[in-house]
């Protein structure tokens, strides 16, 4: 089974260069979009229902050309559910889930702090609320995989520039203990670190000056899965050949 996870940073942009093409010739059973920054409506075009796949969107409905999810499956799923419980966070277009039996695949957008204040308590507001739910998808006895843009750091294999960044959004000390929490003591699993313990590479680069020349990045999205799924992760890959955002899509191979 092949997930791959991509903040396009705008569909329609990501696909005038070619991410629909890509896409194509990778064989996914499933493709979590993040950061579509479109309304379904505005999708009608087929390239945006791709052969062979059943389509769903999560659109931001508090703010049109932001944020936005997706979900593409080969496989029909038998349940989709596009809401958490706070109206703040869904409606702008953060969560979508596909259920596949006792499988179920995530396409989260994480809130971003680095446009101020305001957001960054926004993001410390969603990490506190979000723990619980994903304590009871622990505890559910389904399998999870959580893919998406994350907007945190874990370690400092995960950024270039590790101490330059420790009050910035993004690389804060809350944020990454906030992981700790998640990885280190509920058992979630970084999907990359199992199977790359020691890698250093990254899934984001700011647009300024020179920093996907240069690979001044940071690893911010994710596959993250349940303990149980740990034994089926075979391999996993960035895709750096062509650029479709200013993310690079995340491929995980699981066992069946």
């Amino acid at each position: 089974m092949r997930i791959i996870s991509l903040n396009a940073n705008g569909i329609r942009s990501a696909a005038s260069k070619g991410v629909f093409e890509w896409l194509r010739d990778q064989n996914a059973d499933v493709v979590c979009l993040q950061e579509t920054k479109a309304q379904e409506h505005q999708l009608t075009d087929p390239m945006f229902r791709p052969d062979g796949h059943h389509c769903f969107y999560r659109d931001a409905s508090s703010k049109k050309g932001y944020s936005g999810v997706a979900i593409y499956a080969r496989r029909e799923p038998d349940e989709v559910l596009t809401s958490l419980g706070w109206d703040e966070f869904d409606n702008e277009g953060r969560y979508i889930e596909a259920r596949f039996g006792n499988l179920s695949v995530v396409s989260l957008y994480f809130p971003s702090g680095s446009s101020g204040d305001e957001r960054q308590q926004f993001k410390f507001k969603a990490m506190e609320w979000i723990t619980p739910i994903f304590d009871a998808w622990l505890k559910s006895g389904r399998d999870y995989v959580i893919c998406g843009d994350w907007n945190i750091v874990h370690t400092k294999n995960d950024i270039k520039n590790w101490s330059s960044n420790q009050k910035n959004s993004g690389c804060l000390p809350q944020e990454r203990a906030w992981l700790d929490l998640l990885f280190l003591q509920r058992g979630w699993v970084d999907s990359f670190r199992s199977i790359r313990p020691e890698a250093v590479e990254y899934t984001w680069w700011s647009n300024r000056g020179q920093a996907r020349a240069n690979n001044v990045g940071w690893r911010i999205d994710y596959q993250v899965c349940t303990p149980s799924l740990r034994e089926r992760l075979l391999d996993c890959s960035i895709y750096r050949d062509q650029r479709f955002s200013d993310h690079a899509p995340y491929i995980v191979d699981y066992a069946d």
